[in-house]
């Protein structure tokens, strides 16, 4: 894996949690600059999600799995996404939330990847 990307994405992802989180505690709903953040978000995913399967194809193979290796990979991509698109439906403050709390978790799931690849 690429270091520098997995901190920029672990980075990002901070970012717009603390941006989210800021948004539901004024009492707002997510809003479309917070649409365009979570697509930047989305678009380092999906460069790292390219970079892991460019790798794995290579003959690369992370330390504890593929298959454990691809099902994070699959999942970060789709993290902030799924959070994006709840965050549709629940048009409160309460959306904001949603997109933090799935921002955090891209932000862990970028520390387990980066473990599970290895050095």
């Amino acid at each position: 894996m690429l270091d520098a990307l997995t901190v920029a994405v672990a980075v990002t992802a901070l970012a717009l949690a603390a941006w989210c989180g800021l948004a539901a505690y004024r009492d707002q709903p997510t809003k479309d600059w917070h649409f365009i953040g979570m697509a930047v978000v989305s678009v380092l995913a999906l460069a790292q999600l390219v970079v892991g399967i460019v790798q794995l194809a290579r003959g690369e193979r992370p330390d504890q799995g593929m298959t454990i290796f691809i099902a994070y990979l699959i999942g970060s991509f789709a993290a902030v996404p799924a959070a994006g698109f709840l965050s549709l439906t629940e048009r409160t403050r309460w959306g904001s939330v949603t997109v933090a709390a799935g921002a955090v978790v891209l932000a862990v799931l970028e520390v387990r990847l980066y473990d599970i690849w290895g050095k």
